[in-house]
């Protein structure tokens, strides 16, 4: 994988900061996607291995301060959304603090960011007040299964109800839209969608189905094993009708109505139906990578600049930030390429990256 860390590398000096974050594909970037932690509660079987795990040295995870920097320069440069991943973002002991800090993060306009968090939903009874509280805007939930001796199976933890626990809180809150994630997986869950969208439709939520992508730890991911979009959409058609929404704009999942109802189900299909054109999303990994794809081979490492000591390089951080930013947009490819037969999946696993 390569990594970059001269912040000039990139042409970026035809922009300043404030400018908006724009590719050489004219994409507009708002979304930062912050990973806190690669470190999970559960050990589900398509993202990380049940033991053996190297997981990030605790030196190089960013602390809240760093986090907050870095929020602030991409904000200031048009960034709109900041969502919180893992791992399991829940696991970080500050992360009330955390979602704190980013809420009182302005834009241009003086408007306050949008906090969202993608969670397992483990210990989220408990933390769900103080988050909302300090500002969290939206949630997203992952559910792969309702059922007990399949959860445990897939997860190698027997906490189902814990996460059903969350999401009975989260459905409780005033926190909308609540969305629950599920991978969609071959003789795994295949035969449960329509339960999921039940189960969701009747705690207020969206059911989100996600094609399984090449992100998995082992790299054993089989696209021929894999649940396509139109799989998913023919499985649900023979319970609902399915009217489609129009407007996506930027957002990864398609959406459907059911049956002319103000229920919704979504299809993330990053495999069969590709949605880079309109892919308006960074990453920041929990040890200080940016990367402009999830599956991008070529990370831009801020690290060396929010831990320089010496006095000149720590009077130009913002600069030095806001430039590898712009770096790390500018090195964007058109698309993630999974369709081409030179794709190489990326060497870290999804707990890694961030979700």
């Amino acid at each position: 994988m390569g990594i970059r860390s001269d912040p000039t590398e990139g042409d970026a000096s035809s922009a300043s900061p404030g400018d908006p974050l724009v590719d050489t594909f004219g994409r507009v970037h708002r979304d930062l996607r912050i990973s806190l932690t690669d470190r999970c509660s559960l050990r589900c079987t398509y993202c990380m291995p049940e033991q053996g795990n190297e997981w990030l040295a605790r030196t190089s995870i960013l602390t809240l301060d760093e986090i907050v920097q870095i929020a602030t320069i991409a904000a200031a440069n048009g960034i709109t959304t900041f969502r919180l991943t893992g791992g399991e973002p829940l696991l970080r002991t500050d992360i009330v603090e955390v979602v704190r800090r980013l809420g009182e993060i302005r834009g241009p306009d003086a408007r306050p960011v949008e906090i969202a968090m993608t969670t397992n939903g483990i210990g989220l009874p408990e933390k769900l007040p103080g988050l909302i509280d300090a500002g969290l805007n939206r949630l997203n939930i992952s559910l792969d299964t309702i059922r007990p001796e399949r959860f445990h199976e897939l997860t190698r933890r027997d906490r189902l109800d814990d996460v059903l626990a969350g999401i009975e809180a989260a459905a409780a809150s005033a926190l909308r839209p609540l969305k629950i994630n599920a991978v969609a997986m071959r003789d795994v869950n295949d035969d449960e969608l329509v339960q999921l969208v039940e189960f969701a439709v009747a705690h207020n939520a969206q059911m989100r189905f996600i094609e399984q992508m090449p992100l998995d730890a082992g790299h054993t991911w089989d696209r021929t094993r894999m649940v396509t979009r139109e799989e998913i959409l023919e499985t649900l058609a023979s319970r609902w009708t399915l009217t489609p929404i129009p407007g996506r704009g930027g957002a990864p999942a398609e959406r459907w109505t059911l049956d002319d109802t103000d229920h919704t189900v979504g299809v993330i299909a990053s495999v069969t139906a590709p949605f880079c054109g309109d892919c308006d999303r960074l990453r920041l990994t929990a040890d200080g990578q940016l990367r402009n794809c999830l599956f991008s081979e070529t990370e831009y490492d801020l690290l060396p600049i929010l831990r320089a000591t010496d006095r000149e390089s720590s009077q130009s951080r913002e600069v030095a930030v806001d430039r590898m930013l712009r770096a790390c947009v500018r090195g964007k490819l058109p698309g993630h390429a999974i369709n081409d037969p030179s794709f190489l999946q990326p060497a870290r696993g999804m707990n890694a990256i961030g979700g």
